[in-house]
């Protein structure tokens, strides 16, 4: 599901920022950026991760400001006094005035090395960790929110797929008389053309074999069990969307089924709505962690 949380916490002139943001994904990845000296904590940030979100991709921004001292960054001389020469040499080959001020070389690269904060990356992982974790709170409010939104939508569906169910339900044990119908009207065109007697057995037999063929009751009743099951895992406190994605699936057999078996006009429009909803609850289960 989608989401954002951020958070900032600040200890003995450390401060450590994070924003996580979430998109919809059916398996879970993360994103990460930090500021210089703080990749190598790219493991420990991800199994903090797993510990909460399960699904999705997971957008990380890592930024770790310290305050600086006078120890935080050192002249390098080497490299300075070579800039020095270089312009000097270079003036007196092309009669340029000489450099009079060292301080306007102070800007070139190499001249000042800043500390490199590798060495205390392990040693703020406690301030980044706490505040990697109010910001997943964070996120985890805005997640809950729109799971609850997704959760309305699923029943909305299933309760849609469950009326046109009971449409089928319906239409089920009209289908023999109506194909007794046809059949028989069928036949009383055939015989009076050829002028043909058939005996009432040969149509019963027939009728039988069709009801047997086109028997959907199990199907019904599996379909019904299947969308029992949905609403019992909506109602879960923990993760389900993996047995969201499984009974969708049973649920699109099931009614594959009852389409193929069915022969029947009206259960196949029924048949094409429930599908259509089916449909819908696919996209959805993608973003259910």
């Amino acid at each position: 599901m989608t989401g954002f949380g951020e958070a900032r916490r600040q200890q003995d002139g450390v401060t450590a920022s994070v924003e996580l943001r979430t998109i919809n994904s059916r398996y879970f990845k993360i994103n990460y950026r930090s500021s210089e000296g703080y990749n190598a904590l790219e493991p420990q940030i991800e199994a903090l991760m797993r510990e909460r979100i399960r699904r999705g991709t997971v957008q990380i921004s890592l930024r770790v400001d310290r305050a600086s001292s006078p120890d935080a960054y050192r002249l390098n001389a080497v490299v300075l006094a070579g800039y020095w020469r270089q312009l000097n040499e270079l003036a007196a080959q092309s009669d340029l005035p000489r450099p009079t001020a060292v301080e306007s070389l102070l800007q070139l690269p190499g001249v000042v090395d800043g500390n490199s904060p590798t060495g205390a990356a392990q040693d703020d992982w406690p301030l980044i960790s706490e505040t990697l974790d109010a910001a997943m709170t964070n996120l985890s409010q805005m997640r809950e929110e729109e799971g609850r939104a997704m959760a309305a939508d699923l029943r909305g569906n299933c309760s849609a797929i469950n009326t046109q169910l009971n449409s089928i339900a319906e239409r089920a044990p009209l289908m023999v008389d109506a194909y007794r119908g046809r059949l028989e009207e069928r036949l009383k065109k055939v015989l009076a053309e050829h002028d043909v007697a058939l005996e009432p057995a040969d149509v019963i037999r027939e009728i039988s074999i069709f009801a047997e063929r086109s028997d959907i009751s199990e199907e019904i009743v599996r379909l019904r069990s299947h969308l029992e099951q949905y609403e019992t895992i909506l109602n879960l406190p923990e993760s389900s969307g993996r047995k969201l994605e499984f009974l969708t699936q049973e649920i699109g057999r099931e009614t594959n089924t009852i389409g193929s078996k069915s022969g029947d006009v009206q259960i196949a429009r029924h048949v094409i709505e429930i599908k259509a909803g089916i449909e819908r609850l696919r996209e959805m289960i993608q973003n259910v962690e």
